[in-house]
């Protein structure tokens, strides 16, 4: 007796079959699927990019880690008398909180800053929620808000709320080191 082979048993077959049917034209209908059928389904679509059009799954969970290293020291009020008050160099003082959108905005800028600066000027980073003597004392009142201290004190004139953009940072910054250094 003879075997017939036809043509389909040569396509390739996927690393694993599909999860669920997709008949609608979403591409993450994963509400329903749980967590591991989630992460099967995602790895899928992202081994099979011809599937969803080239581009990749928003679930996936393929993507390449992201490494920094944190130089913002984040303080407390137990510690602002010795890392704040009592510092030799000037201190860029943050205050932020996590659920604030414009901080989590400018946050790889003052990342940036403290790296760019960290011979010149120390940073810090205060969360609002857990330190509300220091935004009582200083009397934040806008998140994100930047304060510079210098000898213990208050800079006059350096305090600034809200998002700032990198390029508006660095002139701020540049203005604020310049009229300590000449005072």
């Amino acid at each position: 007796m003879d075997t017939v082979v036809s043509n389909s048993a040569l396509l390739s077959i996927p690393p694993f079959p599909p999860v669920r049917s997709v008949t609608s034209n979403s591409y993450a209908p994963t509400a329903s699927l749980s967590f591991s059928s989630k992460k099967l389904f995602s790895s899928f679509f992202y081994t099979q990019k011809k599937l969803v059009g080239g581009r990749r799954h928003r679930n996936s969970s393929c993507t390449a880690p992201k490494f920094s290293i944190a130089a913002i020291q984040e303080i407390n009020e137990t510690q602002f008398q010795d890392s704040v008050l009592n510092s030799d160099r000037p201190v860029l003082v943050e205050f932020v909180a996590s659920w604030c959108g414009p901080c989590r905005l400018i946050s790889p800028a003052m990342e940036w800053l403290a790296q760019e600066y960290k011979d010149r000027l120390t940073v810090v980073k205060i969360d609002h929620d857990a330190n509300p003597r220091l935004i009582e004392e200083y009397k934040v009142y806008g998140l994100p808000a930047l304060i510079l201290f210098k000898n213990g004190q208050e800079v006059p004139e350096s305090r600034r709320e809200g998002a700032i953009t990198k390029v508006k940072l660095k002139e701020y910054v540049d203005a604020l080191l310049e009229s300590v250094s000449v005072a």
